[in-house]
């Protein structure tokens, strides 16, 4: 749906240039939650802002539907931005108008007469919960409410893309997850492709299927969400994944526990998916004559399913462990070992 190709945006300034966007390139697939990831100054929000040219592009190509929106002359690119809502981190709501002259606002630009408007701004008030609530100012509402405003205002034009420019980075982690829950049952019920920059990697595990991650302008890398949290190849995105898991930050201090004795290995798991569900520490207790010490364990879910890691240590004869370990492997889980059987 979305083709990204080249994709830069070089600022000038009298004194220096700064490569904000450097040669990006990208396919978004229609329907799917998108996420780009990246620490502060790693180029996301310029390039959130390009895909509809609220940013010009210094060079490369964008592509909406086969449509390529970068040579676009501005009397059509108007109307191809009603195809783009987009919703912001401080919500850029009007002060002086209720939640319903909010939500109609887009409408009232876009000529949609007072009885149609009357309608659509009603069914979105309903789709973002906030019935009952038309005639309230944006001062009388909570941080999730005023971002809930600024979601159905975005809709408000039937959008095929929603962008999302670090819209949770200003709610407290409740009310993040209320408002990642209604993107993904919009997602869900509309069939619309989203967009969402963050810097919280939380965000991404949760609502995202596939994530690219920024770095100085760059994609440093790209794929499925459980793929990339399962193997960060990037530093940047090792850094990230750490964040959520802090297992992977504490390996050095798992050695701690390990006991000295010859006839054991220190065991590293990944479970992917069903394979979370496995009771595989109970089976291979039962198959294999091997003692086994659980250190340390966690599972965190995401769009594409769960994954796991777990640290256990092994004792018995070195070639029952071993046999133990090509059990494991052949279950498709992943294994990494820690410390062999001297």
């Amino acid at each position: 749906m979305i083709e990204i190709k080249q994709l830069t945006k070089l600022y000038k300034t009298k004194h220096q240039q700064v490569q904000a966007v450097d040669d990006i390139s990208l396919n978004i697939n229609k329907g799917e939650i998108f996420g780009v990831v990246g620490y502060s100054g790693a180029g996301k929000s310029t390039f959130i802002r390009l895909i509809n040219r609220l940013e010009e592009p210094t060079s490369g190509t964008i592509k909406i539907n086969d449509k390529d929106i970068t040579t676009m002359a501005q009397s059509k690119l108007r109307k191809e931005r009603q195809k783009f809502g987009m919703i912001f981190q401080h919500f850029n709501l009007l002060w002086s108008r209720t939640i319903y002259d909010n939500i109609a606002f887009p409408l009232e630009i876009a000529g949609v007469p007072k009885n149609k408007r009357k309608e659509k701004v009603l069914e979105l008030i309903n789709l973002v919960g906030l019935s009952g609530r038309e005639k309230a100012y944006p001062s009388q509402l909570s941080g999730g409410q005023k971002q809930r405003v600024g979601i159905a205002r975005a809709l408000a034009n039937d959008p095929d893309v929603l962008l999302c420019d670090e819209a949770t980075s200003a709610l407290d982690p409740e009310t993040t997850d209320d408002i990642l829950d209604l993107l993904v049952s919009i997602n869900k019920k509309l069939g619309l492709t989203i967009i969402l920059i963050t810097h919280e990697m939380h965000v991404i595990q949760k609502i995202c299927h596939r994530v690219a991650v920024m770095e100085k302008g760059k994609v440093v890398e790209t794929g499925n969400v459980l793929e990339v949290f399962v193997k960060p190849q990037s530093k940047t995105t090792k850094r990230f994944v750490q964040q959520l898991n802090p297992l992977e930050q504490q390996q050095e201090a798992i050695q701690s526990f390990i006991n000295s004795r010859d006839d054991s290995e220190v065991i590293k798991l990944h479970f992917i998916g069903n394979s979370t569900r496995r009771a595989l520490i109970s089976e291979i207790s039962k198959k294999y004559d091997v003692d086994i010490n659980i250190l340390q364990g966690s599972i965190s879910p995401t769009q594409e399913g769960a994954y796991g890691t777990l640290f256990f240590e092994i004792n018995g004869q070195k070639d029952v462990i071993h046999d133990a370990i090509k059990y494991i492997q052949a279950s498709g889980v992943e294994v990494e070992v820690l410390k062999h059987v001297e």
